[in-house]
């Protein structure tokens, strides 16, 4: 990345959005950053980053004495599930508190919640997608979920994983995976 190529960006951009008919508010435009903060997230050459000040909040969260601690925790830990490889199946634990049958916090909840803080505190720097190129996706899939990480070759631009639902628990993996790559 050169300032060459920043101003082709740019120029990209702005002949894109007269183009469409949008317009900005040069108040809120930022040119020639090297690096941005911009909803959660921090942006800059190296690729995506959490925000540093929601890292800092998720070391000191609480223990979740309630159900609308955990609402609040799984709220904040699924806005960056991007970056937490098998996400769905580590907050497994934590998602069972919410049901109808009463918050009763056990041994498997307290593992999750450390591990999706340790996950969220050690997130990756997701790479940046470059779309002159082809995506690779890979999937995988087990009894209890399934998971996917699209890439370019180096590292990850994205993880998504889920629970599997009940109905689907009986398929072999390879429909599993599938069923992850539609998702």
């Amino acid at each position: 990345s050169s300032w060459s190529d920043h101003l082709r960006h740019v120029k990209l951009v702005l002949e894109a959005m007269r183009t469409h008919q949008l317009f900005l508010k040069r108040s809120k435009c930022s040119f020639g950053e090297e690096t941005m903060a911009y909803l959660g997230h921090v942006i800059s050459t190296a690729g995506v980053a959490m925000d540093s000040d929601k890292v800092l909040a998720v070391v000191d969260w609480p223990v979740l004495r309630t159900v609308r601690a955990v609402c609040g925790f799984l709220g904040l830990a699924g806005y960056y599930r991007k970056f937490i490889r098998d996400f769905g199946t580590i907050a497994t634990p934590l998602t069972a508190l919410l049901t109808k049958d009463g918050f009763l916090w056990t041994p498997a909840a307290t593992i999750a919640f450390e591990a999706l803080k340790k996950a969220l505190t050690t997130a990756p720097v997701l790479q940046l997608p470059d779309f002159a190129i082809s995506f690779i996706v890979g999937c995988d899939a087990s009894g209890s979920g399934f998971g996917a990480v699209l890439h370019q070759g180096g590292g990850p631009i994205a993880y998504f994983s889920k629970t599997i639902a009940p109905r689907h628990a009986s398929l072999a993996a390879y429909e599993r995976e599938l069923i992850g790559l539609v998702h």
